[in-house]
């Protein structure tokens, strides 16, 4: 096939029009657009045809996804081959079409519905909600932005591979040996084994330490009072004498502190019940039919078990 040559003039008006600022509000609904310009009837993409058509939007298009990805224009001859690249798309997914290959195939079911389910999601991310609206949505779900408690806190590590059976008496002793003492006491070093990580842990949530140390070891922390020597406490390394010296309770954030998360939840909430009511919609037009469970299939699980380990005796 022969090279496709764009005519210079058409590069300077694409360029003209990426400066437009209509044309990057409309492009917020380019998945709606797109779908329903393909459905156009004067557009013949069928498997037969033998005519393969670009508008002026569609170039457009192609020129705005290289200037995304390359921070510039493209050339005229940067052009043609992103239209010859689409050609070849195009050219190859007809043949494919006329040779029968997506039949029976898992992969492009799959696809497809998967395109189904974008569509259906696109409808709800074209509209840009009001802050009223999020703050609104916000006041309803606040609890899920919640900002969980945080915690500082020095420990003293009593190692089971270094005293065997005696690493938990040890920091019983030890306890007893701190009391009253302060957080940076030299004592209370001296009577601790080397950890692998760190002394000191500063402003760190339950999550974290339930990674770092394990679930125990982080439900056990979150109980502690703070200003004082506690324990011991068991993580998945050993037994562990801490002391809290503060700590961030659990908080609500204000509406200006996340309203960028609660724009994306919200988003992701409308997405989901776009394609909720779009799938229900689609499925009330389709009737299902199941054949005949056999009745040796209906039997109960025990009863199947039964009949097979009394055949392979």
């Amino acid at each position: 096939m022969e090279q496709l040559r764009i005519a210079p003039f058409i590069v300077n008006y694409m360029k003209r029009l990426l400066r437009e600022p209509l044309l990057h509000f409309l492009l917020i609904g380019a998945g709606l657009f797109v779908l329903f310009h393909y459905m156009r009837p004067h557009r013949d993409t069928s498997p037969t045809s033998r005519q393969i058509q670009f508008s002026i939007d569609e170039l457009s298009q192609l020129a705005l996804l290289y200037q995304s990805q390359w921070r510039r224009e493209p050339t005229v001859d940067e052009l043609d081959r992103l239209v010859e690249n689409k050609v070849q798309q195009e050219v190859l997914y007809r043949e494919a079409l006329t040779m029968g290959l997506d039949k029976g195939d898992e992969i492009v079911k799959r696809r497809m519905a998967q395109k189904m389910q974008f569509l259906s999601e696109d409808v709800a991310a074209a509209r840009e909600p009001t802050t009223e609206e999020l703050k609104n949505w916000f006041a309803n779900n606040s609890q899920k932005f919640a900002m969980p408690a945080r915690f500082s806190f020095r420990h003293l590590y009593f190692s089971p591979d270094r005293r065997g059976e005696r690493a938990r008496e040890d920091a019983v002793k030890a306890l007893t040996q701190l009391a009253r003492q302060p957080e940076d006491s030299k004592l209370a070093a001296s009577l601790a084994d080397p950890f692998m990580f760190q002394d000191y842990y500063r402003d760190r949530a339950q999550e974290y330490l339930g990674k770092e140390f394990g679930p125990r070891f982080a439900e056990s922390v979150e109980k502690l009072t703070p200003g004082s020597w506690q324990g011991p406490v068991e993580s998945g390394y050993g037994w562990h004498l801490v002391f809290v010296d503060t700590v961030t309770p659990r908080r609500i954030p204000s509406f200006e502190e996340v309203e960028s998360d609660v724009k994306t939840a919200w988003l992701s909430q409308q997405k989901a019940q776009a394609w909720e009511k779009a799938y229900k919609e689609m499925r009330a037009k389709y009737t299902v039919l199941l054949p005949e469970v056999p009745e040796k299939i209906q039997q109960e699980p025990e009863a199947r078990d039964r009949k097979f380990q009394t055949s392979s005796k």
